[in-house]
Formats: C-alpha cells, structure tokens, sequence
C-alpha cells in the first residue's frame, strides 16, 4: 500500500513519540517533520515494515532512527552481551558514523547505548563494545561479517532491522553479504529499508526481505532536488583546473563540495585549489579512516571551504550549508549525478549545482539529462567556454572510461597500468588481507565493486 500524507502532523509533537525523544529533537531546534518522516513514522510506530524511496537530504534518518528509540526506549533494561536488539546497516563508513551520532543525539535522555563497526580501523575497541553490550549495532557489511565469523557480534535477539542506502549497497557489491547476515536474523522483526532509487534487484531483495511493507515515497525516483540551481559548463578538459580556479574567486561559494570519478583525481584537484590559497581537503577511499574523518569535521566546522571526493567516498557526507556542489568530472551513472546534486540544497535551503562538461563527457550529460528529464541550463559566460562541446550532440561516448565504468562499476576501482603491480612473491592471504582492510572490512578482492570507502 501507498501510505497517504498525514496532513495533520505538522510538528513532531502530533506523533506519539516518548517525550524524552521530542525533547531530543526539540534541543536540535527540528519543529516541523519533513514529508518522509510525516509517512514513515506513524506506520513504524506501529511495528510495521516500511520501503521508503527518499533521496538524501530529506530527513530520513531521524525518519527511522525515532520510532526505533521509541520503541526500545520503553523497556530499555541492560544491554545483553554481543547480541543487539537492532540492527542498522550502511554502506559506508561515514554514513554509519552519521546514523550513529544521530541515533546518540535523538536519544541522549533514553539510557540506551549505540554502538558503530566499520572497517579501516583496529577491530579491538569494537570487540571490547559488544562484549559490553549495545541495544543498537550500527555497522557496515563487511566488518559486521568479521565479528560474527569471530563470535563477538550474534543477531537472534534483533528485534528491528533497518536497510539503509539499499541501492548503493548493490552498487557496492554488498548485496550478498547482507543476504548472509540476513540469514542470522529472527524471522519475527520489524524490516526497514530506504533507498533513493529503486532499481529491479532492489525490489527483488525488498520481497525477501519485507512481509506487507507499507511504501512511502516523496519524490518520484532519480527526480533531482527541486530547490538546486543547476548549470553546466562546457570547457576542454585540460583547462578544467584553470575554470575552476576561476569560480572560486567568487566569495558566494562559501561551501564546496567537489565531486571527481577517481581518488588521483580527487588529490589533483585539492592540490591545486591549495596552491592557490583555498582552504580545501580531499577524502577518498585510499585516505585513512581518522584522515577522512578529519577533513570531513573540517568540513562541516567552516575550517576548510572546499571538500573534494569520489562518490562513494561522499555517500555518508551530512553537512548543512553547503552553498554549491561542482562536478568537476560528470559521474558516467546519471544516478550518481542526482545523488551528487544532493549534497546542496538539504534541509530545504536552496543550492547551486554546478557541472564542467569536456567531450568526452558530453554523452554522459545527455543521458543524465533523459533520466532527471530535463535539460540543465548552460552557463556560457566564462573564459574557458568551448563551443565545439556544446554544439556537439552527445550521441557518441568516445571516454574510455565510460567503458571502465560499466565493467567495473566503480571508477574508483580500475587499475591504472601505469601504476606498479604488486609483488608477484606477495602471498595470496596476505593480498586477501591488504584487500579486506583498505575495503573496510570486505570479505571478497575478486568483487571490483564491492570496495569500501
């Protein structure tokens, strides 16, 4: 069923949330729920599954994370050893942390204790937590598999189970370690899943997954953000730095975040920003976790005015005021492009999306513009405009890595033949453990997709 708008909850105070809780929410200055947690949160109060299709920014956490504190906030009792009550799974380390603190913030009067696991970090404090006991286990995929294949994490006592980011998990690879983990879950749960897009095999997995879900859903899928000002800038591809350093001389982008198809390319670009004064960071998947989460404070505290990342490396980025978001490479997934584009405007503040197009990438702006259905307006009025790209039609995909792309997935993944191989003495364990380390936890190196950020 298509669950209606419950027009009569204009403040979180018309659900029946515990009043600890709307005293949580209220410290955080939130009044008004957004769309998402107008239809989700009375129907998960009521025990019922859910399949949300939401896009980022429009309150889905706290849409799921505040009847989950409500519900195990009535009887919170003394966390059991090793064995949740629920379960959160995220694709990456930095959303997880965000649905964490979260989760922490709504439920800072509850007496409840969350817990995160993630890899890319020492997996002793995270064993030391479960022994301890959690009521929440926020995790992702792989390094949750590390802990139950050790015996410290068991899942029969979860009594909710919530799927988050559904479509960036199958992107990733992680489908079949959560259809593992999923296997150690009681059959008697409440099942929670969003996604911003709902692609077929997501649908297939929610089947599984979901007994009479109740479906909410606040923007048609891969629709963009109504309150972004989008543009697109058409330039050559070597003078994309110099365009660059030319836009940020304009004191309104206060808050950049900068999206690139690959880590070197991430590093390229915050260098050269930094050679020219600008306050800027980068994180991807090759930079250590605490190096990640630095930049991203950084980030979200003022300290720097511009973050540069790969997609999935930004698929947990939760910071407001981000004034403009720049593709400074177009994404070769017109959903990337979307989720990009996310990234400004959250909270209902406005947001300027702004786009560099070279040839190569001039089918890809063609096909991102069939999938949100519409054209994005072009910005000619910069020193780098090439008139052969925007006379041209889009029709041929000359880059090669667009081909990389469908092969691989994840740009981010393909080897450079120019960078040296490993060892060839190197061991097949050790290579099976340098592989599941920079993965996060990853269990599989043959899965290109499935790298963690």
């Amino acid at each position: 069923m298509i669950e209606k708008e419950k027009d009569h909850m204009t403040e979180f105070s018309g659900f029946e949330l515990a009043p600890s809780i709307l005293r949580a929410v209220a410290d955080e200055g939130y009044t008004t729920p957004t769309p998402i947690q107008i239809k989700s949160i009375p129907s998960l109060i009521e025990g019922r599954d859910l399949l949300g299709v939401a896009q980022t920014g429009t309150g889905k956490t706290a849409a799921f994370a505040l009847p989950l504190l409500n519900r195990l906030g009535k009887e919170p009792g003394k966390p059991d050893h090793r064995r949740p009550r629920a379960l959160i799974l995220a694709p990456t380390r930095e959303l997880a942390g965000q649905i964490h603190d979260s989760l922490r913030t709504y439920g800072r009067y509850l007496g409840l204790r969350c817990g995160v696991v993630f890899g890319g970090v020492s997996i002793r404090p995270q064993i030391k937590m479960m022994s301890q006991g959690v009521h929440i286990l926020v995790a992702t995929p792989g390094r949750l598999l590390d802990l139950m294949n050790q015996g410290h994490v068991m899942l029969e006592n979860v009594e909710v189970f919530i799927l988050d980011e559904a479509d960036r998990m199958l992107d990733m690879g992680f489908i079949p370690d959560v259809k593992r983990i999923v296997k150690n879950l009681s059959s008697r749960r409440q099942t929670v899943m969003f996604s911003a897009t709902m692609p077929k095999t997501i649908e297939g997995l929610a089947g599984t997954l979901l007994q009479d879900p109740v479906q909410v859903e606040v923007a048609p899928t891969a629709t963009t953000v109504e309150k972004v000002e989008q543009r697109v800038l058409f330039v050559e591809k070597g003078k994309k730095r110099a365009l660059i350093g030319e836009l940020m001389n304009d004191e309104a982008i206060k808050r950049v975040l900068i999206f690139t198809r690959t880590k070197h390319g991430a590093d390229r670009v915050a260098k050269h920003l930094q050679s020219h004064g600008i306050e800027t960071d980068a994180i991807h998947g090759n930079k250590a976790q605490n190096a990640r989460q630095r930049a991203l404070d950084a980030f979200r505290n003022g300290e720097i005015r511009a973050l540069v990342a790969t997609d999935i490396a930004a698929r947990g980025i939760d910071v407001d005021g981000v004034t403009h978001v720049i593709n400074f490479e177009l994404p070769n997934d017109p959903e990337s492009y979307v989720h990009r584009i996310g990234r400004t405007a959250r909270a209902g503040a406005a947001g300027i999306a702004i786009s560099f197009c070279d040839l190569e990438e001039r089918a890809y702006l063609k096909d991102i513009e069939k999938t949100i259905r519409q054209s994005v307006p072009v910005f000619e009025d910069h020193p780098y405009h090439s008139v052969e790209i925007a006379n041209d039609p889009g029709t041929t995909k000359r880059s090669p890595q667009k081909q990389r792309g469908q092969r691989y997935r994840n740009p981010e993944n393909f080897h450079d033949p120019r960078r040296p191989s490993k060892p060839s003495h190197a061991s097949h364990a050790n290579s099976a453990n340098n592989q599941r380390k920079s993965n996060g936890g990853q269990r599989s190196s043959r899965r290109p997709s499935g790298r963690a950020a």
